[in-house]
């Protein structure tokens, strides 16, 4: 069974096309700045909106034969759009075997997948759905070992699986959020491009901080270390992509 928060569909954030997004629930980073605080854990959690007096509890296990007709539905929308079916989290890559069996029934269906993943996790979770989706969006968050520790990760686990993705002939899109006090100075910058282009990454995608989960953290009665932390001016995130474009091409999001 597959523990899942939510399924958004018409995603066009999550790769190419129209997509619907599938949120695992799980996670076994835990970044300070995460817009989807719902999914760390793996019990359902209920948020307590406020300002409307609306809750909502996010959390179920789903066969991947309940969930394929919802992933169906819009199957127009994907192949008219290069689209397809996008899995994200949490770490969806911590439910392998379960993700496999759905991943696999969309290939069977003629169904792009994609799977968004942190990639601190063995590479035997990768090659157990390689022959099943057409690529990942692989979130790269710091060149530095000791930060990658801090928040549960660890730097040589994943390049070590960029590498092998990029081995092994892998369609892989690096993503890499710019988050302020954590991996937007100018030397983290330039380490980052460095240590990337060592491993033989020629394009990045990059993802500029925002504060949209910040009402998830109220609803849950949680506290959020980055409330108080502006997003990237104009200015700054300029002269961050143009550090970026000195070593690869580069995608802004949003």
């Amino acid at each position: 069974m597959l523990n899942i928060s939510n399924i958004q569909h018409f995603s066009v954030g999550d790769g190419e096309g129209i997509r619907t997004t599938v949120f695992l629930k799980g996670c076994n980073l835990r970044c300070p700045w995460c817009h989807n605080p719902e999914n760390l854990g793996k019990e359902p959690v209920t948020l307590h909106y406020s300002s409307t007096g609306k809750s909502e509890t996010l959390g179920r296990l789903v066969s991947a034969d309940d969930v394929l007709p919802e992933l169906l539905e819009d199957k127009d929308f994907y192949d008219e759009s290069k689209g397809g079916v996008t899995f994200s989290g949490g770490e969806a890559m911590l439910q392998v075997s379960e993700l496999a069996s759905l991943a696999r029934l969309l290939k069977e269906n003629n169904v792009s997948v994609l799977v968004d993943t942190a990639g601190c996790v063995s590479y035997s979770a990768f090659e157990a759905l390689d022959p099943f989706v057409d690529g990942y969006l692989f979130d790269f968050k710091t060149a530095d070992a000791e930060k990658y520790r801090d928040i549960g990760g660890d730097l040589t686990l994943v390049s070590e699986n960029i590498s092998s993705l990029i081995r092994d002939g892998k369609n892989i899109r690096i993503r890499i959020p710019l988050i302020p006090d954590f991996n937007t100075d100018r030397q983290s910058i330039e380490d980052i491009c460095k240590h990337l282009c060592a491993i033989g990454i020629k394009e990045v995608d990059l993802l500029p901080f925002h504060r949209l989960g910040s009402a998830k953290y109220e609803a849950m009665g949680l506290k959020y270390a980055y409330k108080a932390i502006s997003p990237l001016s104009k200015n700054e995130l300029t002269e961050i992509e143009n550090i970026f474009k000195k070593y690869f091409s580069v995608k802004t999001e949003g």
